[in-house]
């Protein structure tokens, strides 16, 4: 890949890849109505994604009048995901740009990976809905290696780059494999600088800090600037 300087370039999904906002915010309204609760605002919901759809619930949840006992929280959990996963793709798109952006990469003879927090199921399911899945070598998510090795651990990084890497040449590449990852909050910085790989952060997702602190190596606003950017890494 002498034209490139990665080889492998893994996204987020939720406000990276796609601004699943849209179909997010009305599935957490449903579960909190279902229990007498004020719905979150679509600017407080941006707020509450990162870190998977167990916290954004408790987030919602500490927002709107405070933690259930576990019990009712595992009900309310299952309330949310079945709404969620019937309404997936209602209203989510890719952000502008990203298609030509990923088109462009692929081009290159670039491998693209989406490594996220989101459980594997409604991952897949939503780039399913969204005709993308064929755009990725490896779909990770936050449930694909068992608990406590999702981002910000490197565990999701190191796992693509094994599965891709035999992909590669026939499995049989010996030299290092230059990855890259894109993603707009603390847990795709977190995962890339534990995982020792360059880092882009986008300042239009769902950051779980002001932009200006995500700390990546580069920040874009517009995914025509995510190609150049990468090459200057």
């Amino acid at each position: 890949m002498a034209d490139f300087p990665f080889d492998i370039v893994g996204f987020d999904l939720d406000g990276t890849l796609v601004d699943s906002n849209r179909d997010i915010a009305p599935a957490i309204n449903h579960a909190l109505a279902s229990i007498g609760r004020r719905a979150v605002s679509d600017e407080e919901t941006r707020n509450l994604i990162g870190g998977g759809s167990r916290l954004m619930l408790e987030r919602a949840l500490d927002v709107t009048g405070g933690p259930l006992p576990p019990e009712g929280f595992e009900a309310l959990f299952t309330t949310m995901i079945a709404h969620y996963e019937d309404h997936i793709a209602d209203h989510t798109v890719p952000y502008e740009g990203c298609l030509k952006a990923l088109e462009e990469l692929a081009n290159r003879g670039v491998k693209l990976a989406v490594v996220t927090n989101k459980n594997e199921h409604p991952a897949r399911k939503l780039l399913g809905e969204l005709g993308m899945t064929h755009l990725f070598a490896s779909i990770m998510g936050g449930d694909t290696l068992g608990p406590g090795r999702a981002k910000p651990a490197r565990d999701m990084i190191d796992e693509t780059i094994a599965r891709i890497r035999k992909k590669l040449d026939g499995g049989d590449r010996e030299e290092p494999i230059r990855f890259a990852m894109v993603g707009d909050s603390t847990y795709d910085v977190g995962a890339a600088r534990n995982a020792g790989v360059p880092v882009v952060a986008v300042s239009f997702g769902y950051a779980d800090v002001p932009v200006p602190e995500l700390g990546g190596d580069v920040l874009i606003d517009h995914y025509d600037e995510l190609v150049g950017a990468l090459e200057k890494l």
